[in-house]
């Protein structure tokens, strides 16, 4: 298994401890540090950067994920699906150099593991609506026309 995918459950894992027993960044990494799994440093400073930064803008994660869940109130959802989906949207808005797709299906196997048989969909249902939103966000923002041959120079486009 992957360093970026151990990191990921470690970070499901802190997302679920602050979501359940109510626990701080902090005291969720220091809790994982001495009962959850081992990883190199690399992995754990990656996994604790996604966490922090998950927690900081939980607010507007959770408000994106409840603009997607149709019918679903975010409260309502299963715990550790609530957690992949927070994970995930923090990728999708905070990380431009991870492949969206890469994101999309790491979400769907941690669903797979650790949720519901159904989880899996259901987190890819709404991960590919923010991803085609994303699309249409990044379309409108750098329009964009090649010039000078084989040069790639862009210009915005009015």
């Amino acid at each position: 298994m992957g360093k970026r995918r151990l990191a990921r459950e470690y970070c499901i894992q802190g997302l679920y401890l602050m979501d359940v027993a109510n626990l701080s960044c902090d005291d969720v990494i220091q809790t994982l540090e001495h009962c959850g799994p081992l990883l190199e440093p690399k992995s754990t400073d990656f996994a604790a950067s996604l966490i922090h930064g998950a927690a900081k803008i939980l607010k507007k994660i959770d408000k994106l994920i409840q603009s997607h869940a149709h019918n679903w109130q975010i409260g309502r959802l299963a715990s550790v699906d609530r957690c992949i989906l927070r994970l995930a949207s923090y990728e999708l808005i905070m990380t431009p150099d991870t492949p969206v797709k890469v994101i999309i299906d790491e979400a769907i196997e941690l669903a797979k593991k650790y949720s519901t048989e159904d989880s899996g969909g259901f987190v890819n249902g709404i991960l590919d609506q923010m991803k085609k939103e994303r699309g249409l966000k990044k379309k409108k923002k750098r329009k964009h026309k090649r010039v000078k041959g084989d040069r790639q120079l862009f210009v915005n486009k009015k």
